[in-house]
């Protein structure tokens, strides 16, 4: 199970942070650590889009969009994924779902989900 958390609503220009707790995980294949993560989002009336993904490594990529000013990151001792987000723009506004993936971390695709937490950024 991947628990979101730390949505909001923020006025433009403002900080979050999202956070993804892994509980009574699907470790069969293993501990946290060893799980590709990433944060995904969708807007209303548009596709589910990657928004950043971290390794087994502590290797982090991001959608363009969000260079510069999103930062994922991990804590493997505490099963818990985050996303810092800075510099909010109101294009930000979407539900941001956690994601998991054993060990393949090479693209957007994952298998465990998340249930959401939402992100509303006003002008």
């Amino acid at each position: 199970q991947l628990v979101e958390s730390g949505g909001g609503s923020v006025p433009a220009g403002g900080s979050l942070r999202l956070s993804c707790a892994a509980s009574s995980y699907t470790y069969s294949s293993g501990s946290f650590s060893n799980y590709c993560m990433g944060w995904f989002r969708q807007a209303p009336g548009k596709e589910r889009e990657g928004v950043a993904r971290i390794n087994l490594f502590l290797t982090t990529t991001y959608t363009d969009s969000v260079k510069g000013r999103f930062a994922i990151s991990r804590d493997n001792a505490k099963n818990t994924l985050y996303l810092q987000m800075n510099t909010l723009k109101v294009e930000d506004t979407a539900m941001y779902y956690c994601a998991a993936r054993w060990v393949s971390c090479d693209s957007w695709n994952f298998t465990y989900w998340g249930q959401g937490t939402q992100v509303t950024v006003s002008s």
